[in-house]
């Protein structure tokens, strides 16, 4: 493919030429109907002076003059021959001693605009010298018709100059016009752009020097403001560079030192796996408390250090009914310490909507499920587990009474084959810290001394399939959180 040269490249010739270009185009269309006007004019001044030569033979005695004053009048109006017909039926004509044959009669009393233009542009195409008889009615007097015979090639070369002078005027005006327009969209848009291209130039080579971002000035079109929404994107992607680098850095710190306490937690247990064969009440008291905290911190240790590796979790897919899934969520919450405050208490996973009541406090977690039995998907079996794990857990430790579990497959609409899972509690809903901070890691926990690694993780595995997680409804009545899965997995 041929490339422009290289003058044309830039923004500004582009526009240079753009300009004259649209002006001659200009020119051109307004070219047809000023030669239509000029042809007018010029046979109407031929009808002006034919008149007047008219009256100096109507005042001649016998109203008659020879062939040699007819002839200096015919050349003086620039006719073969000239006719008055006057209101009362007289005819005073003026003739040349050979009267030539007519090729062409113009009425210019029943002339209309488009075909003025017609016979201007066909009389400027013609190569030939016709006689063409004019009539039209006196400027002096209009109740006289003058008629007139004359030459056509006077009147074509005559209208070729004034083409001329009208192309010459044009390229003129549009070269003064393009030059104006090019130093005006120069000065207000081109080099403004010229300054924001080399601001995002410098920025991308060095975006966290803070004299690569822009300063604004102090205009307010559209520039300015692109100007300063860009330097506002600028500082933005710079503290957000600076703070990922300082979250890099911190990740980097945590990872060791997660590292080094799962370790001396590893000890700790051990030492207290054998405290727990001790007979002394005071231990026997103590150690059901210290073993879960001491699980919890391992449990901590080991979510941070997953988390921040930040790395996408790795799918493997499989094919497994959510019920079954469900099932085991139910199984493992059984296990976490908040589902049963005074002893440990199985949770009640039933099947169904018809479901019996939640359990009152202290009687443990009742996980409810109304999932069809028969309902699949297609995900990492170990992944969704964890998510959904994470929610009925958050869910419980927040002080639900009941989970409910309820998920259906899309038969209609674009997202047909979709399945979507809605996760609800009875506890006390979200504070509204919490929601503003929702699924940020360390920042959007429900409970005192939480990380809110439970929801960013369960968001990050939902991404991963090509869904998603959002809240639905938190009040003082409980909380809703929908999990939607596309149609199909992403490749």
């Amino acid at each position: 493919m041929l490339r422009p040269p290289a003058f044309l490249r830039s923004l500004s010739a582009r526009l240079l030429v753009l300009t004259a270009f649209f002006v001659m185009l200009g020119e051109v269309l307004i070219f047809a109907p000023s030669v239509a006007r000029y042809r007018i004019d010029y046979l109407e001044d031929r009808i002006a002076a034919a008149h007047l030569a008219i009256l100096a033979v109507e005042t001649a005695p016998g109203r008659t003059v020879d062939q040699a004053r007819a002839n200096e009048l015919l050349a003086h109006v620039g006719a073969r021959g000239v006719m008055l017909h006057k209101p009362d039926g007289m005819n005073l004509m003026i003739d040349s001693d050979m009267p030539p044959t007519v090729d062409a009669t113009f009425d210019l009393r029943r002339m209309t605009p488009f075909g003025a233009i017609r016979d201007a542009l066909a009389a400027l195409v013609r190569a030939d010298d016709r006689v063409l008889r004019v009539l039209q009615a006196s400027p002096r007097d209009p109740a006289v018709l003058v008629e007139l015979l004359l030459q056509e090639r006077p009147l074509r070369e005559s209208m070729q100059e004034f083409g001329r002078r009208l192309l010459g005027f044009s390229i003129v005006l549009s070269l003064l016009a393009a030059a104006l327009v090019f130093v005006s969209l120069h000065l207000l848009l081109v080099r403004p752009m010229r300054r924001i291209t080399a601001s995002m130039m410098a920025f991308r080579a060095d975006p966290e020097n803070a004299a690569s971002v822009i300063q604004p000035g102090s205009r307010s079109d559209e520039i300015g403001m692109a100007e300063r929404e860009l330097a506002v994107m600028q500082e933005t992607v710079r503290q957000a560079l600076r703070q990922r680098a300082r979250l890099a850095a911190l990740g980097t710190a945590v990872t060791k030192v997660n590292h080094d306490l799962r370790n001396i937690l590893s000890t700790a247990r051990l030492q207290s796996d054998s405290l727990a064969a001790s007979d002394a009440p005071e231990v026997q008291r103590a150690m059901p408390r210290l073993l879960e905290a001491i699980d919890r911190a391992v449990e901590l240790c080991a979510r941070t250090l997953t988390y921040t590796r930040g790395d996408a979790p790795t799918l493997r897919l499989s094919r497994f009914t959510v019920a079954d899934l469900v099932a085991d969520v139910g199984r493992a919450l059984e296990r976490h310490p908040a589902a049963a405050p005074t002893a440990m208490a199985a949770a009640a996973v039933t099947a169904g909507i018809a479901a019996g009541p939640a359990k009152p406090a202290g009687a443990g977690v009742a996980l409810r499920s109304e999932v069809p039995p028969d309902l699949a998907i297609t995900a990492d079996r170990d992944q969704f587990f964890r998510a959904l794990l994470n929610l009925c857990t958050n869910a419980v430790e927040a002080g639900a009474q009941t989970v409910s579990v309820a998920a259906w497959l899309k038969e209609d609409g674009e997202m047909r084959g979709a399945v979507e899972i809605l996760v609800a509690d009875d506890g006390p809903g979200l504070p509204p810290k919490a929601r503003e901070n929702l699924f940020r890691p360390f920042a959007g926990s429900a409970r005192p001394g939480g990380t809110g690694l439970g929801l960013a993780i369960a968001r990050e595995v939902l991404r991963a399939h090509g869904g998603d997680i959002a809240l639905l409804e938190s009040t003082g009545r409980g909380t809703v959180f929908r999990l939607s899965l596309p149609p199909r997995m992403p490749r």
